[in-house]
């Protein structure tokens, strides 16, 4: 008996039949996907948007709304005493970064103040600028002073005009603090609005 003759005696030793394959044709589409409730079925070739998260218990937070009701980027409206508080304080942080830097570094408490301060309250703005507009006046003049102190026969105009220009800031920055710690609106004199 040869390998390939079928053996009756062994069960499952049956010859097999060919099944020929179906027909060749086009493909039938893919059956489509039931909508979810919330959603919409994207078209073919797009990305299915995620699914919806579920609401959790914890505490949910407003984005970009800060706690206890103030204002975004710190611009809350100062209260009238914060207001005469920081108005003084802008004369008076002016006048001793003048001083301490001998006339150089002045404006930058008053700017800073203003910077911070000018949106949150109109007194505040108001001394601030005045003392900004102080320290402009008092660096133009102090330029002008050393200009001419450079020159040989401008230095007996130059010395008298920086010493005037440091002497002006002090007093119209002294006057300033009293005025702001008062309550009083208040314009220095001799003093050019540079920052309004």
């Amino acid at each position: 008996m040869s390998e390939n003759t079928p053996r009756d005696d062994v069960p499952g030793d049956e010859p097999t039949q060919i099944v020929p394959p179906p027909p060749a044709g086009p493909p039938a589409p893919p059956a489509a996907p039931a909508p979810t409730p919330g959603w919409q079925t994207p078209a073919a070739g797009e990305v299915p948007p995620p699914p919806p998260q579920p609401a959790y218990a914890q505490q949910q937070y407003a984005q970009g709304q800060p706690a206890h009701g103030q204002q975004y980027g710190g611009s809350a409206p100062l209260s009238p005493q914060e207001e005469k508080t920081w108005s003084m304080l802008s004369h008076v942080i002016g006048l001793a970064a003048m001083v301490l830097s001998a006339g150089f570094l002045g404006f930058v408490g008053s700017l800073v103040i203003y910077l911070v301060y000018k949106d949150r309250g109109p007194f505040v703005r108001a001394h601030a600028s005045n003392s900004l507009n102080v320290q402009i006046t008092a660096a133009i003049a102090a330029v002008v002073g050393w200009l001419l102190i450079l020159t040989l026969i401008g230095a007996i105009i130059g010395i008298p005009l920086l010493i005037a220009a440091f002497l002006y800031a002090v007093i119209v920055h002294i006057m300033g603090a009293i005025k702001a710690n008062n309550g009083e609106w208040w314009d220095p004199p001799f003093t050019p609005r540079f920052v309004k």
